[in-house]
Order: C-alpha cells, then structure tokens, then sequence
C-alpha cells in the first residue's frame, strides 16, 4: 500500500468520510512544545481498521492552507469511536485549535490501565505485550517542524497508529469481559471537560507549591502568576522562560520595587530581566503590596488541620494493596498515599470514595473506618472479614 500523506482539505476531507463508515479510528499527533506556550501541531497520523486499513499522514506544516474542519467533523460523528493512547496532549491540541472534542472517545492507556498493566502505560509496551511486535525507536527525538519528513521519520510516525488497531481491539475485549467499560468512561470525562485545559491567569497561582500561608505573600504569589500566565499565553512562549516558579516565590519574598533591586535577584534567568517583563513583574508586585486582604488568597489549610490515624492509614494501605492486587489494578490508580490519610482522618470527599473508586476500593475503606469488616492473613493472602 502507497504511503499517503495529506496536505489539502479536499484529500482530509475523503479520508474522514471514509472512517465515518468505520468502527473507529485510531489517531495520534506529532508536536513541538518547547519554545512556546501552546503546542505547536506538525503532524496528525491515523488510520482505519484491519491489518491493511489505510493509513495517512496529515501534514499541516506542508498543507499551511489545509483546513482541519473535516477531522473536527469527524471528531463529533458519534457513529465511529475515535482512538488514542494517553490522549491529553492530542486533545488540548485539538482543544484549544478547534474547540472540539473526539466523540465517542477511547484511549488505550487508561483502558490498560484498568486491564491491570499498571499505572501510565508506555505505548512500547502494549505494542510488545498486546500486538507481539516492537518498535523501531531510531527516529524517537525528531524534530518533527523541520521539512522534508524521511521515509524512516514517516514510518515511525505510522507505527504510533497501525499497532494501536491490535491494541485497541485486545483492550475493548478485554473491557467486556472484565465488566470495566464504566471505569474507562468515567476516566475519559475528564479528559473531556475544557476545565482540565483551561488555564486562568487568576488562578494560576494555585498551581504553585509554597508552605507559606501569609496572606500577602500568597496576594503577591498570585498576582505574579497572573501576570506570568498572561504575559506567556500572549506571546505564546513557555511559563519557565517568563520566570520559573522558584525565582517567582523568591520575588514574592524580596518584594523588590525598582528595577535596581530586581536586578538582585539570584534566580530570574535573563529572559525575565527584559525591560516589559522587568515592568510586568514590579507591577505584579506593587498590586500584591495593595491588595485589601479580604481579596487576599486564603490557603486550604483543610488537610493539615485533619488528624490522622496512623494505624488506620496502614490498615487501609493493607485494604488497598489486597484490593489492587484482586482486581489487577495499580494501587495509585485507585489511591494515592495522601488520600489514604485523608479518609484516616476522616476526610470523605477524596476521589478514591467516589465513582469506580468506591466500587473496587471506597466502600469497603468506609466499613473499615467504621469498625463494620476487618482484615485477615491467610499466607500471602489477605481477606476481607464481615463483623
């Protein structure tokens, strides 16, 4: 079969009507983030079932007047199921450049996830476990803006997508028999719902990590993430090359207000000494300095304030670990550490007791808290025991 590659809305636009007569598609992007803040797309490979499905290559570097409008129409034909593996990237692409979401969408990390291949997957590996084949990882760190593509680039590229048929086609099964198509869907809402892409300046500092709860320091940290957030999706150039998080908290500390005494500090890289951000930042600080305090952030301060119950939180760590191994999931799919303290001290809002989650683990944590089952050893194995 001739390898196609696509350039023009006209050839996209016959492809995507072809996989809509389709079970699915499989589909998988080429990008370059580095240099800037959203995702640079430089090529979008996909392809039909069976072992001789077509396959393409969607150019949209050689294609710059291409339209990407009959790929966006094929993501909402509801009719053919759109596959990926560890889908996030791809979709905050497709996101941000088409305000779109693949309908119905199926994505071969979280279905393996749940199939018991342990947590994040590599694609290499369902390659090698599912379709018995391994990958040619020569052309790995291409950069994939530059033109012409080699045949070796654009065989790379393909193999992202024609093993995924083998694997989707195993994991889908395997969903069926195992009862577990629900926990795959409540997974992939999430990748669905623009929240999880958008980002707002004003709430940019909450990604920040600090110990400090001082309200004025945190109304500095915030209002310099916001002019950090702003400044970078302006531009389009990375968060770290404004200024990184450590010399944002060192600024938050220092509080300099004049050029001079920005000019001091150890860890603002040279990119951030440039006079609009130099500007940007003394006035990020100066509005902290003035913010009333009732607009100040308040810290969650919640989770420290929760008393934990050490012997509890190893017992649940016994219950998870019996769990996770029952049901050939990865324990932090379930949990997290931190979360199995939090239910210790009573927190019940965590994810681990919600969805799925409190099928296969949060119902019986639960009933350990209340003294309602107990653990037992048989060997290796541990039981749960009604009271």
């Amino acid at each position: 079969m001739p390898m196609r590659t696509i350039t023009t809305t006209e050839d996209l636009a016959a492809f995507c009507e072809a996989a809509k007569s389709e079970a699915y598609v499989t589909i998988d992007t080429e990008f370059l983030r580095e240099r800037t803040y959203w995702s640079k797309l430089c090529l979008i490979q996909m392809a039909l079932p069976g072992k001789d499905g077509d396959a393409v290559l969607v150019d949209p570097i050689e294609g710059e007047a291409m339209s990407l409008e009959p790929l966006y129409d094929l993501f909402r034909h509801e009719a053919t199921v759109k596959v990926f593996h560890a889908a996030r990237q791809d979709l905050e692409i497709f996101f941000v450049e088409g305000k779109v979401f693949p309908v119905p969408l199926f994505d071969t990390q979280v279905a393996a996830m749940v199939c018991g291949f342990g947590e994040q997957v590599g694609y290499e590996t369902l390659v090698k476990k599912i379709a018995k084949e391994n990958l040619d990882k020569t052309s790995r760190f291409t950069d994939w803006s530059r033109r012409p593509l080699s045949e070796a680039q654009k065989d790379y590229a393909l193999a992202d997508v024609t093993h995924l048929r083998v694997i989707y086609e195993w994991l889908a099964a395997q969903l069926k028999k195992n009862g577990r198509q629900a926990w795959v869907e409540e997974e992939l809402a999430m990748l669905c719902d623009p929240a999880t892409y958008t980002v707002l300046p004003a709430e940019a500092w909450q990604r920040i990590k600090t110990r400090t709860t001082s309200g004025r320091f945190l109304a500095i940290v915030k209002e310099l993430a916001r002019f950090r957030e702003e400044y970078a999706q302006g531009q389009n150039v990375p968060r770290s090359r404004v200024m990184k998080d450590d010399a944002l908290l060192e600024l938050a500390s220092t509080r300099p207000t004049s050029l001079e005494e920005l000019g001091r500090s150890r860890l603002l890289l040279r990119e951030g000494r440039k006079p609009e951000i130099a500007e940007g930042i003394l006035a990020a600080i100066k509005s902290g300095m003035e913010m009333r305090p009732d607009e100040m952030p308040k810290p969650d301060l919640s989770r420290e304030q929760l008393q934990v119950n050490p012997a509890l939180a190893d017992l649940l760590r016994v219950l998870l670990k019996a769990k996770s191994e029952s049901l050939g999931v990865a324990p932090r799919l379930i949990a997290s550490a931190s979360e199995l303290d939090a239910i210790a001290a009573g927190d019940r809002s965590v994810d681990a007791l919600k969805g799925w989650r409190a099928e296969a683990f949060g119902d019986d944590a639960q009933r350990l808290c209340r003294g309602e089952i107990a653990l037992s050893a048989k060997g290796s194995e541990v039981r749960v025991v009604r009271l």
